[in-house]
């Protein structure tokens, strides 16, 4: 995979040169995320001669995700995969997949992201000048880690102090389960709950093993209380200066390289399981109707369906079933 120190913001294409480009993600290289991508820039490289050669930045090299949206956008940056729900700072239905306790399972999720829900996604993606491609790869569902005490159902979540995203929805979601919620970039996750600023955090188990999260938490609660993806992300501005050739490969690579991820997560969380479980956390499960039952009782859902619109609700409600 190319480690390569940053280059002229625009793209780098000399007479007879190959052209290069920057990615950025925010997982460490171990991430199935990482491997896979390596492989599809393998091959791009080889299916274009060295003529496109793609350098990547993993573990938030070029800063927090806010920072590589905005590289996005001015074309500092040429592409990046990016978690729904931080891209969702700058497009709100980005979120739509990620609403607390809606998607149970994996054959729920794929339908929708490959349907009609992911085509809504992309359409609104394409509106703030990023250019999205096809196939999302998987983050996988998120669960809770604490160093204090198990969350076995809603209550023990009262006045917890957790770490969440910068992501208005996940705030809005612990909230209304009574949290006491803080948004900290997961780059400064580990120190917060090593410092006791929070005393536990959310995520799903490649995240958790991948920053050793394992070392500052003791136990881990299997909620599944929300589905996030990654969409990868070209800047508009340098896709559209990319010769059709160039598009082409990078799409056939990069959305076979998707499926392929999402294979190796759903293999990797049942592994992992042991793996964290070996490292000395301690796992429990929970009923997540409890929770959605608790939301249902709050103006949790209510509030989202408006800021979401009836539009892309019906959408989600179409593979999700009633929601609120």
């Amino acid at each position: 995979m190319g480690m390569a120190s940053v280059f002229s913001p625009a793209i780098v294409r000399a007479q007879g040169a190959p052209t290069k480009l920057k990615f950025g993600n925010d997982v460490p290289l171990t991430h199935s995320l990482n491997v896979r991508l390596a492989e599809a820039i393998g091959a791009i490289e080889q299916e274009t001669n060295g003529r496109l050669l793609i350098s990547v930045f993993p573990n938030n090299q070029l800063g927090s995700d806010t920072d590589m949206i905005s590289q996005l956008r001015s074309g500092a940056l040429e592409l990046a995969t990016m978690p729904t729900t931080l891209l969702s700072t700058l497009v709100p239905s980005a979120a739509l997949p990620a609403i607390g306790f809606v998607f149970p399972s994996y054959d729920k999720v794929w339908p929708a992201m490959d349907g009609e829900v992911g085509a809504f996604m992309r359409r609104n993606i394409e509106k703030a000048n990023l250019q999205p491609f096809e196939a999302m790869w998987d983050n996988g569902f998120r669960q809770i880690t604490t160093s204090t005490k198990p969350i076995v159902n809603p209550s023990n979540l009262k006045g917890f102090k957790i770490r969440v995203p910068v992501v208005p929805l996940w705030v809005s979601l612990f909230a209304a389960l009574n949290a006491a919620p803080t948004s900290i970039p997961l780059s400064e996750a580990y120190a917060a709950l090593q410092t006791k600023i929070t005393d536990g955090q959310e995520n799903p188990l490649a995240i958790i093993n991948a920053t050793k999260f394992y070392e500052v938490q003791k136990y881990c609660s299997l909620t599944n209380h929300a589905w996030d993806g990654f969409w990868l992300l070209a800047s508009g501005r340098s896709w559209r200066s990319l010769p059709t050739e160039f598009k082409d490969v990078m799409a056939k690579h990069f959305n076979a390289a998707a499926l392929r991820q999402r294979e190796d997560n759903l293999k990797d969380s049942l592994a992992l399981k042991a793996s964290l479980e070996n490292k000395g956390m301690i796992f429990n499960s929970t009923d997540p109707n409890e929770f959605r039952q608790h939301l249902e009782k709050t103006d949790f859902y209510k509030t989202w369906k408006t800021k979401f619109g009836g539009e892309s609700w019906a959408l989600l409600e179409k593979y999700a079933g009633p929601v609120g």
